[in-house]
């Protein structure tokens, strides 16, 4: 099986992008103001045959050999409800992957904001408790209890079960997936640009094509439209970075934050103690 998903992360005004998801110059990279995603989502909208469908529909709305498209947004940010009123325009519907240990926090969602979104159709999944940028170095035990916990919190939020989830600075290992299996999760959305869907178990991991503020509308729907160039680019740059991260380990994280400008509020999971 195949799919092709898209990972977005908040929707901002210009100058305000400290107002929705983590702040900081790291976060930064990833935030569209509302003109661009209006532009991104004409622009898909204009390349694709079929409308974006979500996972836990796949199986029954997808014609045989079609290649389903599958919109996605990280970190459980504050814009999650605009961003939802854009879909919906459209008449579609996303999956939004919430931090569950920033629920109710200033520019994250509240528990009555995940409700409504999904009361509207749209998917609610973990984006873990913490965030953490390099979770396939964690213990195994500790990486599935940081799936359990966010489930659990999500469950008891939506009133049924959360089955779905993305990882954290797609920082995915063979490890992760286990834990993601061990804790009931049937989709586990990765950060690797690939259309090819893989299996651990019971779980199905699905890779995405991140989306910045620099990519382009054009861009995006060149990806959802089956083009070559923009995906092997992505998945390029996805190796060196990956590369990286093996090589310097926790050091990747001071570079990465020296480099783009991180948020003295912020505090990966990575630098917290476990409970």
């Amino acid at each position: 099986m195949n799919a092709i998903a898209l990972m977005y992360h908040d929707v901002t005004a210009p100058g305000r992008e400290d107002s929705s998801g983590f702040p900081g110059g790291d976060a930064l990279r990833y935030k569209l103001s509302g003109r661009q995603f209006e532009e991104h989502l004409h622009a898909i909208a204009q390349r694709i045959t079929r409308p974006p469908v979500t996972i836990d529909s796949v199986g029954g709305e997808a014609a045989p050999g079609a290649v389903p498209l599958l919109l996605t947004f990280d970190d459980g940010g504050a814009s999650a409800e605009a961003i939802a009123d854009k879909l919906e325009d459209f008449g579609w519907r996303g999956h939004f992957f919430v931090t569950a240990g920033y629920l109710g926090r200033g520019g994250f969602l509240d528990r009555g904001g995940v409700r409504r979104l999904r009361a509207r159709g749209h998917v609610i999944g973990s984006h873990s408790c913490t965030h953490p940028l390099l979770m396939a170095r964690w213990p195994q035990a500790r990486i599935v209890d940081e799936w359990t916990r966010s489930i659990a919190i999500l469950s008891d939020v939506i009133g049924e079960r959360v089955v779905s989830a993305s990882v954290p600075g797609g920082h995915y290992s063979a490890a992760v997936g286990e834990a993601a299996a061990d804790a009931g999760l049937w989709f586990l959305f990765t950060s690797r640009p690939t259309i090819a869907v893989g299996r651990q178990r019971h779980t199905f991991t699905i890779g995405r094509f991140a989306v910045r503020r620099t990519t382009t509308a054009q861009e995006a729907a060149a990806v959802v439209a089956g083009e070559r160039l923009p995906r092997l680019k992505q998945l390029a740059w996805w190796d060196v970075k990956s590369a990286a991260k093996v090589t310097v380990g926790s050091l990747y994280l001071k570079v990465r934050g020296s480099m783009l400008g991180r948020s003295s509020q912020v505090r990966w999971g990575d630098e917290t103690r476990p409970a």
